[in-house]
């Protein structure tokens, strides 16, 4: 019954819903990937739940506006996303680039008090220039719910933040604090504690969604299923700290999609997955507009693959 079920996303008196994990400017992977579920399979979502990169998206889809998002997506820079930027990138001889530390810029921080190496303050600025109040009402009296994901330092815990809950600008608060990833980006204070990245707590969502009522999920994990390369030896401090994160981040996805997968079985939801087929990047937040672009097409065809090959096997199973 569950392998029928599987092959034709049967939805038993349930919640479809989208979730999209933290990952950065692979972010755009995710984009393409929703822009072939919602665009061509006409996939109709109730529930949008996202974490990082994820929150950032999920708005947009839940409007329909996937060639809105896919414009800022392939044409972001850094200077819109960090207004104190604590990374150098270098190209090598073989044309690939080289990141470290901008110890200039992360001193003159620390001299004037400042808490991380840098700062998205200009991230918050352009959420609220892309995602109206008129587009946020529009969610909010609808029958959708966006729902994204933060860790609340100062309690040790991870909170979720429905759209229905807020007004405007506490939404997009919760929108750029979901995608903070400290050190490296602000740490933000609201409602007196301490507030990051959604991702350092629930990576993957995929509980929270079903705990919603979903029956059936999609989830685009911005990481390969399988790990395909070892990391090389950090060459300073600063590149330590970035793979311990990496190192870090990786088992909190894998831990929630195992608790995904578990309580799934158990509330006899569907689960599908669309992971990236290759390493995209090992620094998701080095933005490059060629490679997003190139990323947001890869993830559409990946969808679109994965969807012939269902087909398949629904004309296989059939016969």
């Amino acid at each position: 019954m569950r392998k029928v079920r599987e092959l034709f996303n049967i939805n038993p008196k349930g919640k479809r819903a989208l979730v999209i994990s933290g990952g950065g400017s692979k972010g755009a992977f995710a984009g393409g990937v929703a822009e072939y579920l919602i665009d061509v399979n006409r996939n109709k979502y109730d529930l949008f739940v996202g974490t990082s990169t994820g929150s950032l998206l999920i708005s947009h889809l839940a409007l329909d506006k996937v060639s809105k998002i896919k414009e800022i997506y392939t044409n972001i820079s850094r200077r819109q996303i960090f207004n104190r930027y604590p990374f150098t990138i270098k190209e090598d001889k073989f044309g690939g680039k080289q990141v470290g530390i901008n110890h200039l810029e992360v001193m003159r921080g620390f001299l004037k008090g400042r808490k991380t190496f840098g700062e998205s303050k200009n991230l918050r600025k352009l959420i609220s220039k892309t995602f109206t109040e008129q587009e946020f009402h529009k969610i909010k009296e609808s029958e959708k719910d966006v729902v994204v994901t933060v860790s609340n330092l100062s309690l040790n815990q991870v909170e979720y933040k429905s759209i229905k809950d807020f007004e405007y600008k506490d939404f997009c608060d919760w929108v750029w604090i979901s995608a903070n990833y400290v050190p490296f980006m602000s740490l933000v204070k609201k409602e007196g504690c301490e507030y990051a990245d959604g991702g350092f707590a629930s990576a993957v969502p995929i509980e929270e969604a079903i705990r919603r009522g979903a029956t059936v999920v999609d989830v685009i994990v911005l990481d390969t299923e399988v790990t395909y390369y070892n990391r090389l030896p950090a060459k300073n401090s600063f590149a330590l700290m970035t793979a311990v994160h990496g190192y870090m981040g990786n088992r909190i996805k894998n831990q929630n999609i195992q608790v995904g997968k578990l309580l799934a079985t158990n509330k006899n939801a569907i689960l599908n997955f669309y992971y990236t087929p290759i390493v995209l990047t090992t620094n998701s937040l080095v933005f490059d507009k060629k490679k997003m672009h190139e990323w947001w097409k890869r993830g559409y065809n990946y969808a679109e693959q994965q969807s012939n090959a269902v087909q398949k096997e629904k004309i296989e199973y059939n016969d």
